[in-house]
């Protein structure tokens, strides 16, 4: 719907605009008055404002300021019969969309119109945006429901609002950016960048130049000035992850960062001054660093003011079933595929794994079984061999499948499948059995 209202006390101007633009395909609303006016923006989705300046109960520049206040989306043209420059700024600083005199409003007006209707239209988007982000990145969105991530969501919640630096301490892929993102999201920086740079994806001197940025001509190659991280996060947010592998002469440019919120471009004599809250990862032991001299004693207490660990996937299993299933809504959707749920044996196999390369890892093994299965359920014949001859080796399965020969060769024929990505004639060659004898052998396993 494009609802607009006209706010004038001539009735037959009204009626003739109201006219004219209802012809175009607008939804068209009249009032004579500032008080009707505004009884009708309550009761309706009002777009677009076309309003004449001289009113009744009011004056129309005054009330594009208080109707851009109470509706920031709707957008107000306004109408006059003697152009003012005086009047036209005040208008426009108002917050109106435009200021047209009465007379030129017929061959004007509708052109205005969706100008203006595409300025609401491009608005509302960008706050459907906004809103996505935050809802993907929000404390909400953390799975889990054990009581270790509870603790840990709970102490990012408390240091969100500050300023204070943040260590985020936890293996790889326990979902490190993710809380960074959450407390991003929750502060008052919320509305500026958040910047993240993975420091053992760079050498020293790269490292440096997409951190503090570079002048032209301060190396080989720097034809033109670079602009680092520290400046695109000005105001908001940089997230530096695997701080434990920055080089020892860039840890001391940091700390110099943190004590005086400046920095030097690389090849610049002059300091560029930031305003930029500071949240770092590591999955190291930053102590035992500091003892064999690979990271500064004095840069790990300014940066781990607040810290929070993360627990391991292994050490909260009771929120593995939850990922699983949150993964597999994900990428049977992106798939295409309609996948209702796991076996019990598959999501018995998932708790009983180590899984080393944690929630980052799970997610990898459950696209894998969506990408594979042609049915709505998916079992454990999908799942990667190591998985499975840890589920078999368990406690639980030792004893009775130890003396089993049918399930090593069944998990041997599944290992030479995924290593030659399915293809039954390779892998009859590597087996050194017959083609026939390999689909005998799939058919009496119910490999796939």
């Amino acid at each position: 719907m494009k609802n607009i209202l006209i706010i004038d006390d001539e009735e037959k101007l009204r009626n003739l605009l109201s006219k004219i633009i209802s012809y175009e395909g607008f939804d068209v609303l009249q009032a004579e008055n500032s008080k009707t006016a505004f009884k009708k923006l309550e009761q309706f989705d009002i777009d677009v404002v076309i309003c004449d300046v001289k009113l009744p109960d009011g004056n129309g520049v005054e009330l594009s300021k208080e109707l851009k206040k109470k509706y920031p989306f709707t957008e107000i043209i306004l109408l006059t019969a003697y152009g003012n420059i005086p009047d036209g700024v005040q208008a426009i600083k108002n917050g109106a969309f435009d200021y047209i005199t009465k007379g030129d409003d017929n061959n004007k007006i509708i052109p205005l119109v969706n100008r203006a209707f595409e300025k609401v239209e491009l608005t509302k988007r960008v706050k459907r945006l906004e809103q996505q982000l935050v809802n993907k990145y929000s404390f909400d969105s953390i799975i889990g429901d054990s009581k270790l991530i509870k603790k840990s969501i709970e102490q990012a919640k408390k240091v969100a609002d500050s300023d204070t630096t943040v260590l985020l301490t936890g293996e790889t892929g326990t979902g490190k950016e993710v809380f960074a993102q959450a407390i991003h999201q929750a502060s008052k920086r919320r509305n500026k960048n958040f910047v993240a740079i993975n420091c053992s994806a760079f050498s020293k001197e790269l490292l440096e130049s997409e951190l503090f940025g570079h002048v032209a001509g301060a190396f080989s190659g720097a034809i033109k000035d670079h602009k680092g991280l520290f400046s695109e996060a000005n105001n908001g947010t940089i997230f530096l992850d695997e701080i434990g592998e920055m080089p020892l002469g860039l840890q001391a440019k940091l700390l110099r960062v943190i004590e005086t919120n400046e920095f030097f471009k690389v090849g610049d004599s002059k300091p560029t001054k930031i305003d930029v809250r500071i949240i770092a990862a590591t999955n190291r032991n930053l102590q035992s660093e500091i003892e064999t001299g690979h990271f500064r004693e004095d840069l790990f207490y300014r940066i781990s003011v607040f810290q929070i660990s993360l627990p391991a996937l292994r050490e909260r299993v009771c929120d593995i079933e939850l990922f699983a299933y949150h993964f597999l809504q994900l990428f049977s959707k992106k798939a295409n595929k309609r996948i209702e749920k796991f076996t019990d044996d598959f999501i018995s196999s998932l708790k009983q794994y180590q899984w080393k390369g944690n929630i980052r890892e799970l997610r990898n093994v459950i696209e894998r079984c969506v990408i594979m299965t042609d049915g709505s359920v998916i079992t454990t014949d999908l799942l990667p061999v190591e998985i499975k001859q840890n589920a078999i080796s368990s406690p639980k399965n030792k004893i009775s499948s130890s003396f089993e020969l049918s399930s090593a060769e069944k998990l041997h024929i599944q290992k030479v499948l995924n290593y030659t990505n399915g293809n039954k004639t390779k892998t009859a060659e590597l087996l050194g059995i017959a083609l026939t004898t390999l689909y005998r052998k799939l058919s009496e396993f119910k490999i796939d």
